[in-house]
């Protein structure tokens, strides 16, 4: 079993070092690595399995991407170690054996006298500043990283490795809540077609037949910005966000100002996404919020009411039948590709829509709770970013 310990975005706060509360040295990052370990091969997107005996590490949102079965091929070096996307910003802490995935990543190892794990979480609250789908590591190695006393430093990592704790704890029954909600659709879908007379009225739809999909809209990169900058600016969802694990991740976004001529393209609550693009190509994920805007290349689905339930479809879509579906017919692989016609040609059987509605009122507990671990997430991650900072300020 690996220990997922985290996986973010260097986004951080606007803050510096030089606005310290306490007299800290600092030093230069390129000054502080050690020289990396081996890395005897980079492994293709298209290489990756859904499991595996090893994970496989790169830049993107998941924090393990897949698995590997081949133990030569892992990177050969002391652990633990912080990986830096080159081109996404994204930080992740490994300390555990792993596959170097793809291109892109930079393997970062601090000397002695810096705690690994604090020098990662320096990271997450000192930012370079994004320079879209280019390199970032000429900004990385420049920047000044503080150096407390060894003492310091892992009290500062104590206090925050708690929150990242009940964060990850937080994280598993959602993933669980999920698990246990799909388990109990099935198994209810099931008894009701042991019944002779909805066996009768089920029928074989396909998802044309009772929704529709939209597009996503191409923001223009230059307009988008790493923060909120007023009111009107909405989270954007990129194919990124879509993680393999079924979850809709904010915490890493950008958001572009919202006007009517988008009202197309408003995610709501409940609103059904699906990856079309990439190597999660036909992930699913339930939107728990509202407000957020869809980017291009991922799909929106949209239910007729009076054909379907929209919660009884999202349950249904993100089955492994589904999945797999999409992967065989993109291709798989990092480029695979689903168009929506595609995605509308997948068939799903539909009970009455009033057993439809039967079911998910049953399971109505299951999903109220989520909607609380969801409330709880957000929490966490408001208390982690304001303790990281007054941490990395001396303010503690």
């Amino acid at each position: 079993m690996y220990r997922i310990v985290e996986t973010n975005k260097a986004r951080g706060f606007p803050s510096r070092y030089e606005n310290m509360k306490v007299n800290w040295p600092t030093e230069k990052l390129g000054d502080v690595l050690k020289k990396n370990g081996i890395i005897p091969v980079k492994i293709k997107c298209g290489e990756y399995r859904d499991n595996g005996k090893y994970p496989v590490i790169d830049q993107g949102e998941d924090y393990i991407a897949g698995f590997i079965n081949d133990e030569q091929k892992l990177y050969q070096g002391d652990l633990p170690v912080v990986i830096f996307g080159d081109h996404t910003r994204i930080l992740k802490y490994v300390d555990f054996p792993f596959a170097y995935g793809a291109d892109g990543i930079k393997i970062l190892k601090p000397r002695e006298g810096l705690l690994p794990k604090f020098f990662y979480y320096t990271l997450l609250f000192k930012p370079v500043q994004n320079l879209g789908y280019k390199r970032h590591f000429s900004l990385l190695k420049n920047q000044k990283i503080p150096v407390p006393p060894l003492e310091i430093q892992k009290q500062i990592v104590e206090r925050l490795d708690k929150i990242v704790e009940a964060q990850k704890l937080n994280d598993e029954l959602i993933q669980k809540t999920d698990e246990l909600y799909r388990s109990l659709l099935f198994n209810e879908l099931n008894a009701k077609l042991k019944t002779q007379n909805l066996k009768l009225q089920l029928e074989i739809k396909k998802l044309s037949d009772v929704a529709e999909i939209i597009g996503g809209f191409a923001f223009k990169s230059d307009k988008l910005t790493d923060k909120k900058v007023s009111g009107s600016y909405l989270p954007v969802i990129k194919i990124g966000n879509v993680l393999k694990s079924g979850d809709l991740n904010i915490t890493n976004v950008q958001y572009y100002s919202f006007d009517n001529s988008l009202k197309k393209y408003l995610i709501n609550r409940g609103d059904v996404l699906v990856a079309m693009t990439g190597a999660t190509v036909g992930k699913v994920v339930c939107s728990p919020y509202d407000n957020l805007l869809l980017n291009q290349r991922v799909g929106l689905i949209r239910v007729d009411k009076n054909i379907a339930d929209q919660n009884f479809v999202g349950m249904v879509l993100r089955s492994k039948s589904f999945y797999d579906y999409c992967q065989r017919t993109a291709g798989g692989g990092a480029q695979g590709n689903i168009s929506p016609s595609q995605i509308m040609q997948y068939e799903i059987i539909l009970p009455p829509l009033k057993t439809q509605k039967q079911i998910v009122a049953k399971l109505s507990a299951v999903q109220d709770y989520k909607k609380q671990l969801i409330e709880q997430k957000t929490k966490l991650k408001e208390l982690f970013d304001s303790v990281l900072h007054k941490s990395m300020s001396g303010e503690v």
